[in-house]
């Protein structure tokens, strides 16, 4: 594409982008630090990188969501004021209203916007069908599976014709083929020139979704969230996942992402006399696929490919790196290059019996800066229990990137395995175990 051509196709520019929030004890926590993006029209354009880089962030930069600290966005030439009129968004968690129907639900973005009832009526048809929901106009959220939700949620956000249409994670809340499906309707939706989306700005951690999605795809290291890397896919349509070049190219992308990970140098300390302990956002997996990582690693003698071992286990290559992330967190595990190597303490923990396994689990749980100001919380509450809202409060305003839905319900799995403290369901608390 000539400069002249992709000037003229230019839409939206993130520029020298900076964010970042202020921690309780006044010092900045930066999420989002130099970043630069063009953005043009007729392409998908995808974020790929670990959880905590800051992708879902960047995305509600760009929508007018959040006021970047430093830095600006331009759309068709003019400073960002307030949100994006280009943008609407697909969200992972659906964000339907449960007390209305299918077709209220879609019809709500066209009410906001002022249009006459009959088009609005119209208009919410059309993309209804288009989404192939035709039928079920009239069910509400909790009558649909997690498919038929997702498509709503697209529904909602094509039939106000954006410009842009932004998907923060939008297959991850689905089955395999239901997603694969997904995935091959939206292009198909964006293949149509004569009507918007011109373009598609994606979140996704899935390497091969991007790979067959995408047409740029711009790689994210996360602490703070920069760009990596941004490549050129060089597939043409429609892409079999099956292929040579598909896999050649989603080898290539597992490199880059291993390097900018996992590399091979020390983490620097923080000084010893720092103030404030910025609070580790954990990685999304379970007590037992961290426990399985370490079997895996004990049998082939402590240590392995990460290439090898996601072909051997049938793991996803973005989920092992989390496992991988999580394990070494806990200091089981340690990551020179592309090798996963277990540590003298993991092998002590994989080896111990339940009771002393638990025990070292534990420990290690304490090491943890998220932990150790939860235990600090729960020995000042009263009766030593806090409420739910209460933690999930602290996660928002320590983690604003992170869902803290889902990472309330990590650390409770993580603590519960180590005895550290319990969550009952029926009562809400969190309690001193």
């Amino acid at each position: 594409m000539s400069e002249l051509i992709k000037e003229s196709n230019l839409l939206c520019e993130l520029k020298d982008i900076n964010h970042h929030f202020i921690h309780p004890s006044g010092n900045p926590v930066t999420v989002l630090k130099d970043i630069s993006l063009s953005i043009y029209r007729e392409e998908i354009v995808a974020l790929l990188g670990p959880s905590g880089c800051g992708k879902s962030t960047l995305l509600r930069v760009l929508a007018g969501l959040i006021r970047p600290t430093e830095g600006e966005v331009i759309y068709h030439g003019v400073p960002l004021k307030g949100i994006n009129p280009g943008v609407s968004i697909v969200f992972q968690n659906f964000a339907l209203y449960p007390w209305m129907t299918v077709l209220e639900n879609v019809e709500i973005v066209l009410k906001a916007k002022g249009l006459p009832s009959g088009k609005i009526r119209q208009l919410a048809d059309t993309y209804i069908r288009l989404v192939g929901l035709a039928g079920y106009e009239e069910a509400y959220p909790k009558e649909l599976s997690g498919g038929m939700k997702q498509r709503v949620g697209i529904a909602r956000a094509l039939v106000v014709e954006p410009e842009i249409l932004c998907m923060d994670e939008p297959f991850s809340q689905v089955d395999a083929l239901t997603a694969e499906t997904l995935r091959s309707e939206l292009l198909d939706i964006w293949a149509c020139v004569e009507k918007n989306p011109t373009t598609v700005f994606m979140v996704s951690h899935d390497i091969k979704e991007v790979v067959y999605m995408a047409d740029r795809i711009v790689i994210m290291g996360s602490n703070p969230g920069t760009i990596r890397s941004i490549l050129q896919n060089p597939l043409s349509r429609p892409r079999d996942s099956r292929s040579l070049e598909f896999i050649t190219f989603v080898d290539r992308i597992h490199r880059i992402i291993t390097n900018a990970i996992i590399p091979d140098e020390e983490v620097s300390a923080l000084p010893v006399n720092e103030p404030t302990k910025i609070l580790e956002p954990l990685p999304d997996v379970s007590v037992n696929e961290i426990i399985g990582l370490l079997e895996v690693l004990d049998a082939h003698k402590g240590e392995e490919d990460i290439f090898r071992l996601a072909i051997e286990i049938h793991k996803e290559f973005g989920h092992l790196i989390n496992i991988t992330k999580a394990a070494e967190l806990l200091d089981f595990v340690d990551t020179p290059k592309q090798k996963i190597l277990l540590t003298e303490l993991g092998e002590k923990f994989i080896k111990s019996d339940i009771s002393n396994g638990k025990r070292i689990w534990k420990e290690q749980l304490l090491k943890l800066a998220i932990y150790r100001r939860i235990m600090e919380m729960l020995k000042k509450a009263p009766k030593g229990r806090l409420e739910r809202d209460h933690i999930e409060e602290e996660l928002v305003l320590h983690m604003p990137q992170e869902d803290p839905f889902k990472m309330f319900h990590i650390l409770t799995g993580w603590a519960r395995y180590g005895e550290l403290f319990a969550y009952s369901e029926d009562t809400g608390y969190i309690m001193l175990d």
